[in-house]
């Protein structure tokens, strides 16, 4: 009777047991659920919508479509509209009516709204390019080319006003040349068009920007003798902006898009022009790969892009005197109230090694 009673007790336990030992698994197991499901939710990333209006689709922009290819807005929570806004004025626009969010232009359309009294004026946060991203082509290769050459000659020039044409005038006077009675800057032709003008036999040199200036030579129409990047000394030829009021609303989206511009500034100083070419391909389905790897070529080998995107004064300085010179700037605008560093600051120092 004792041994029957024993071991209806021992069975009870042996229940007893497993059920617990069974409740403790569901427990780690629910536990363990949580926190990974916790974790999950953690490391979410919540993406904020951001319209970006270009001022046009180059390749001279390279870091900007290494960012967009290789992920580094996606990676910062940025989801970016890209739109070709095919001018500053343009771009401008869609920026001051709230079109677009952010814009990328040179930063000279910031300083004529400025002047025009703006309130809600248009503010720089980051540089890409410190060069200008256009070139001579003459009808035959000058491997001593100087910018006497140039005298008593006709030019295929840009518009009046223009970045180009303002460039290319203010590379001129630095060399003693008077842009009106040296030479005859033909500016009747649109900008997109002095490349087919020029193989048709106008003028005896053009301003090209890419891909027109290899595409000349590629056809053999045009050889390029001076890079007007080089000779202008560093312009901040094109600048990311956005109102005040943006900036002022949402620094910590502005803060994201710089630390992904970044990351694409980084890639182009540690990779090579072929391989920042085959990164960029997409963007420019109508250009093959040896074409964009010439153009990215000269584009790196003249150090058009910044190892940071912060906007110095001394450029913004060089900028000015080259409108005063073109005639295009009643009173000079100052530097605290149109350059914001301090996002381009902390994405510098937080740059991957």
């Amino acid at each position: 009777m004792k041994k029957r009673l024993l071991a209806a007790l021992l069975s009870v336990v042996m229940v007893i047991t497993l059920s617990a030992c069974a409740s403790q698994e569901d427990k780690k197991e629910t536990s363990g659920n949580t926190t990974s499901k916790s974790k999950e939710e953690d490391t979410k990333t919540e993406m904020v919508d951001i319209t970006l209006n270009e001022v046009a689709h180059s390749i001279f922009y390279a870091p900007m479509y290494v960012a967009i290819e290789e992920g580094y807005f996606d990676e910062e929570g940025i989801n970016l509209t890209l739109i070709c806004g095919f001018g500053a004025d343009k771009t401008m626009t869609a920026v001051i009516s709230g079109d677009a969010d952010i814009g990328f232009m040179g930063s000279e359309a910031s300083i004529y709204t400025y002047n025009e009294g703006a309130n809600d004026y248009v503010v720089n946060f980051a540089q890409l390019t410190q060069r200008a991203g256009n070139f001579l082509v003459a009808r035959e290769e000058m491997p001593d080319f100087s910018w006497d050459d140039i005298k008593n000659s006709t030019v295929l020039g840009g518009r009046k006003g223009g970045m180009p044409e303002m460039v290319f005038e203010y590379i001129l006077k630095q060399n003693d040349i008077d842009p009106a009675a040296d030479l005859e800057i033909n500016q009747s032709i649109d900008f997109g068009s002095t490349a087919a003008a020029f193989s048709e036999g106008k003028g005896d040199f053009t301003i090209e920007f890419e891909p027109g200036a290899t595409s000349l030579e590629s056809a053999g129409k045009g050889y390029v003798v001076a890079s007007l990047g080089e000779d202008s000394g560093y312009v901040p030829y094109t600048a990311y902006s956005a109102k005040q009021s943006f900036i002022e609303k949402n620094p910590d989206t502005v803060q994201s898009f710089v630390n992904a511009l970044q990351k694409g500034m980084d890639y182009v100083q540690s990779h090579t022009p072929e391989e920042i070419a085959k990164t960029i391909e997409p963007q420019f389905p109508e250009t093959d790969l040896d074409t964009i790897t010439k153009i990215v070529t000269r584009y790196y080998n003249q150090d058009t892009w910044k190892e940071n995107l912060i906007f110095e004064e001394s450029s913004f300085d060089l900028l000015q005197d080259i409108l005063e010179s073109a005639g295009e700037l009643d009173s000079r605008a100052p530097y605290e109230d149109l350059i914001t560093t301090e996002f381009a600051q902390k994405a510098a120092k937080s740059k991957i090694p």
